[in-house]
């Protein structure tokens, strides 16, 4: 496989225009639809600004209908959610195929194994309009996740499917939602199978202060000898809540933690930089302090790991139901901070 010694990569800002105001399914179902079809005119306008040599847009988190807010999972599963085999996924396809480009991009989905809940899916389409690498979020405060039916999504995916990594031309591609980038050992796992770059759909608070979640993408990129390309909203409209709280700081950071673009608030294309893995490769063939790659010593952590105490597996394998909703999820945590207690961690 032949990579380019250089090329561009955009973390596009595209404002969110959520479906929560929307109690019929089909009225959802027409709002995705034209929503995608609004993505396809901005891939294609903002690659053409870019240039050529524009080869990986990553788009903001549930860009095609925000998140849920009071709806159960039942209701959100049948107004809000794709299918990796889907007219709405061919159609997402066929703007990566159309602009030559891999296409990231984050969406709610089903899945026929689980009737009752959905889970949050990142997707890298190829340029030849493939879905060529399919993660799902797996932490998450108000969402289902895997790790809430554990037993049964192993034996069904097993663990492989749990933090899978894409070699493509481009580099080894990986997933992280959100706010994961919080979380150090999503990105761990994923480098562990060779990512270098990290593909991060977001739609956080952004303001004239850094964040923790900025902070953490810089960690992230240095710990990790790694790329971040973070693509945050720009607003959200839709909802009650204050829709330019999630507004910009989209940014590409290089593998030295380095900033090399960044968006203002609004819609805007300003995050776009030069992505070189020669660099990147040389950097990790070198020994030295910064290498971290190279230092790493898991077996010093893994028995800490296993005896650690932590969210409760397979929450929602027996207590899903058609009513289920986010406050499933919120007493789970609750229930964690209890036994954190319990065990002293939490004094």
């Amino acid at each position: 496989m032949t990579s380019p010694a250089l090329y561009q990569a955009l973390a596009l800002q595209l404002r969110c225009h959520a479906i929560n105001s929307l109690s019929d399914v089909t009225a959802a179902r027409e709002h995705i639809t034209a929503q995608i079809a609004r993505v396809g005119k901005s891939v294609a306008a903002n690659k053409a600004f870019v240039g050529a040599s524009c080869k990986l847009i990553v788009l903001p988190e549930y860009i095609l209908t925000g998140f849920p807010l009071r709806e159960s999972f039942s209701e959100w599963r049948e107004k809000a959610c794709l299918e990796p085999v889907s007219p709405e996924m061919d159609a997402l396809c066929r703007i990566a195929s159309k602009n030559d480009v891999y296409l990231a991009l984050n969406a709610y989905e089903r899945d026929a194994h689980f009737r009752d809940i959905f889970f949050q899916g990142c997707f890298l389409i190829s340029p030849q309009g493939r879905i060529v690498l399919h993660y799902r979020r797996m932490n998450s405060v108000f969402s289902p996740t895997p790790c809430d039916v554990w037993s049964k999504y192993l034996d069904i995916y097993g663990e492989d499917a749990l933090f899978p990594v894409a070699d493509t031309e481009l580099g080894r591609m990986a997933f992280i939602a959100s706010d994961e980038i919080l979380f150090p050992e999503v990105a761990r796992m994923a480098l562990m199978k060779g990512a270098e770059i990290f593909l991060h759909p977001s739609s956080e608070t952004h303001g004239p202060m850094a964040s923790g979640k900025d902070l953490c993408k810089q960690a992230r990129a240095v710990e990790n000898l790694a790329y971040v390309i973070s693509a945050n909203t720009a607003g959200i409209t839709g909802t009650d809540v204050a829709g330019e709280s999630a507004d910009g700081g989209s940014r590409i950071i290089d593998f030295r933690g380095r900033i090399l673009a960044a968006a203002g608030s609004g819609e805007s294309l300003n995050a776009n930089a030069e992505i070189s893995l020669t660099a990147l490769r040389e950097a990790r063939r070198q020994a030295g302090m910064q290498n971290l790659v190279s230092r790493q010593k898991f077996q010093q952590y893994a028995s800490f790991y296993a005896r650690a105490e932590s969210v409760r597996s397979n929450a929602l394998a027996q207590n899903s139901g058609e009513n289920a909703d986010r406050s499933a999820l919120v007493k789970l945590q609750t229930e964690t901070i209890a036994r954190l207690e319990q065990k002293g961690v939490l004094p």
